[in-house]
């Protein structure tokens, strides 16, 4: 994940500024009608403008991670941790892994895997890892 501004892909860029369209459009009609009722010398109308604009500029390394929608991949970085039993799988149950609980299921058609014993992560769908029983607590 990039985490500086020169980092992030240009489509986040351009997805923020056409996203913050909108609001500048907002913006002016609302002075437009105001204008109607009382007379905002130009300068002013440049002055917010510009202000709104920097406030867009100014919210957008704060924000940016929302427009970014490539996927995170973290999945992957699962397979392979290990991790201890909360309940007995057979075939599904609970197990910690880096301090969190996951929905388990075992894999294979070997005997139930006991209350903590070490499991190694073998694959993941979904929010469901498919774990079994470590090679280095056999």
């Amino acid at each position: 994940m990039p985490t500086k501004l020169k980092d992030i892909p240009r489509r986040v860029y351009i997805r923020y500024g056409l996203l913050c369209l909108p609001g500048t459009a907002v913006l002016i009609l609302v002075l437009v009608v105001v204008q109607h009722w009382v007379p905002i010398p130009f300068w002013i109308w440049t002055a917010l403008i510009i202000l709104w604009i920097v406030k867009e500029a100014v919210l957008f390394p704060f924000v940016w991670r929302s427009y970014d929608h490539s996927p995170a991949d973290d999945s992957r970085s699962m397979v392979g941790k290990r991790g201890v039993t909360r309940d007995r799988l057979a075939p599904t149950g609970y197990v910690l892994i880096n301090g969190e609980l996951w929905k388990a299921e075992k894999v294979g058609h070997e005997a139930p895997i006991e209350k903590n014993r070490q499991v190694q992560v073998r694959y993941i769908d979904g929010l469901k890892l498919f774990v079994a029983l470590d090679d280095a607590d056999i």
